[in-house]
């Protein structure tokens, strides 16, 4: 289930474009509406309404705060560095996943965890960069939100393995707060583009369904129920599965770097899968 919202996220680039001019605050909060009105139906026909009560509004305060805080910081990572390096950096979170599983008591982080982390990093970094990247020193705080943003995402993660008590339909709440949350940025950062074309508001309603939607649900069960350290490597298959979507879609050109990162992303998900297996 967890490895579905690696799926899942693999959709997000594709819709993302179809979805333009709609600024990135105002297409977030829009689609955690539908994604969290959604996940409100299905918490209300399965009879799970009353366990939102039993949460702590502290649980509600970490998952919204994980939840807006990594999109807020991406985009504002985005609007301050060049997009390339910014997601280079923001991609840290799948190995961040790895190396911070290890303070989990009953976690045991091995050393080809760390490899097939590092090897799957590697795979990331050529997709987002296509194999050049240049550092600019004036973008240091861009720089610097990005690596924020992967550890908030990151730290939400493996603190929602702690959190394995915490019903999912928790996350129908952490979906609205962050579009609230959203929609206030975008009021004060952004100006509002409402779609006028109907493939448009299909696109914003594949987002909320899926990549924003569904799939923050059956994250919280992977990481609560599933091997967190192979679905941290795992998840570095979401950039690469989403240029083969954009290649399929004809928006991105077939190149020597998508094969070369699809056998690095593929070496480190057998590294850790063999970890994880191992049982010295």
């Amino acid at each position: 289930m967890g490895f579905g919202a690696v799926l899942m996220w693999a959709l997000l680039a594709l819709l993302t474009v179809k979805t333009v001019p709609i600024p990135p605050l105002q297409l977030t909060s829009m689609s955690f509406v539908i994604g969290g009105s959604l996940g409100l139906c299905w918490v209300i026909f399965a009879g799970e309404a009353q366990s939102l009560k039993t949460v702590s509004w502290k649980i509600y305060a970490f998952g919204t705060v994980g939840l807006f805080g990594y999109h807020f910081l991406y985009f504002s990572a985005l609007r301050l560095a060049p997009a390339a390096e910014a997601g280079l950096i923001a991609y840290l979170w799948p190995l961040l996943i790895v190396l911070l599983s290890g303070i989990l008591p009953e976690e045991r982080l091995k050393s080809g965890h760390v490899l097939g982390g590092l090897v799957g990093f590697a795979g990331a970094a050529l997709i987002v960069t296509q194999g050049q990247t240049s550092f600019e020193t004036d973008a240091i705080l861009g720089y610097c939100l990005a690596l924020l943003c992967a550890v908030t995402w990151s730290s939400y993660s493996v603190i929602s393995r702690r959190l394995g008590q915490t019903p999912t339909s928790s996350v129908v709440v952490f979906c609205l707060g962050t579009a609230i949350l959203s929609a206030i940025a975008h009021l004060g950062l952004e100006t509002t583009v409402w779609p006028d074309q109907i493939s448009v508001w299909l696109a914003v309603i594949g987002l909320g369904v899926g990549p924003v939607g569904l799939a923050f649900f059956v994250w919280d069960v992977g990481v609560k129920r599933g091997d967190i350290q192979l679905l941290g490597v795992a998840s570095y298959a979401a950039p690469l599965l989403s240029t083969f979507v954009l290649v399929a879609a004809g928006i991105a050109d077939l190149t020597w770097t998508l094969f070369a990162a699809s056998v690095l992303v593929t070496l480190g998900a057998v590294f850790a899968a063999r970890a994880s297996q191992s049982t010295t």
